[in-house]
């Protein structure tokens, strides 16, 4: 779909879309230990998904796209949680800065992000390319959440209009 941006598309579709992708080309080096390690000191298991590591460096250039450049800080503040501590109140808590650098560095042998010289990653115009490619392939997010208008009110669900109705009343 031409004009098509990440910006512009339902974001988990495609984050799904681009994991698929980068799994599908064969050419991310994951890591020997994805399937021993937790994402955070935080967390009490590890991942269940085993392409986890595709989900998260597809998370992380939709980061860089739409932030414009990020380094490992700011990837393990993005990915970080709350740490529960027992009895005592529980404090923010960092992501793992070894997942976060090793992503980042996968990402950067694909040509998709390059360091920047002021610090941290930034995409490169391929990996802008290709996200723009990627995100003409999911179907928009203003297509999928369209309010009805005129003759196609008619056909929506009963229910859907009953909602409707009563949040006019109210």
């Amino acid at each position: 779909m031409p004009g098509v941006t990440v910006k512009d598309v339902n974001q988990q579709e495609f984050v799904r879309a681009l994991s698929a992708f980068l799994k599908k080309s064969g050419k991310l080096k994951v890591p020997d230990w994805v399937d021993i390690v937790k994402l955070a000191k935080h967390k009490e298991l590890a991942p269940s998904d085993e392409n986890w590591f595709y989900t998260r460096a597809a998370s992380t250039v939709r980061h860089l796209y739409l932030r414009g450049g990020a380094g490992v800080g700011s990837m393990t503040k993005i990915y970080g949680g709350r740490q529960r501590n027992g009895v005592c109140p529980a404090h923010f808590s960092v992501g793992s800065k070894n997942v976060a650098r090793k992503v980042l560095q996968a990402l950067e042998l694909l040509k998709m992000v390059e360091k920047n010289p002021n610090g941290g990653r930034r995409l490169t115009a391929q990996g802008t390319r290709d996200l723009d490619r990627i995100a003409g392939q999911v179907r928009p997010f203003s297509l999928l959440h369209q309010q009805p208008v005129g003759p196609y009110l008619k056909s929506r669900p009963k229910h859907v209009l009953l909602q409707k109705i009563c949040l006019f009343h109210h």
